[in-house]
């Protein structure tokens, strides 16, 4: 445990700034299992609409330094091709 004052500041700022990552980490994936799962049962107006959103939230996500620019523009690009193929095996 730090005993500097600004030391121990960094730690509190840590963990809260850790705790909102988590929080933004677990949303997007939450979003992503629903996107998949509208997939799964072939409901492609939810889907598509799910896909705004995952694609949004990656974006921010990216934009705040939660995730890395690359990770989010290829979870984007995989997401894109799923649905694209989930649409034309229909």
């Amino acid at each position: 445990m730090p005993n500097i004052k600004s030391a121990i500041k960094r730690v509190q700022v840590n963990e809260k700034k850790s705790l909102e990552n988590k929080m933004v980490k677990s949303n997007l994936n939450t979003n992503i299992k629903k996107f998949k799962n509208a997939l799964t049962e072939k409901d492609f107006a939810k889907a598509e609409e799910m896909f705004k959103d995952v694609v949004s939230m990656l974006n921010n996500a990216s934009k705040n330094n939660i995730i890395h620019k690359n990770n989010a523009s290829r979870k984007q690009a995989h997401y894109a091709k799923l649905l694209h193929d989930a649409k034309d095996a229909k």
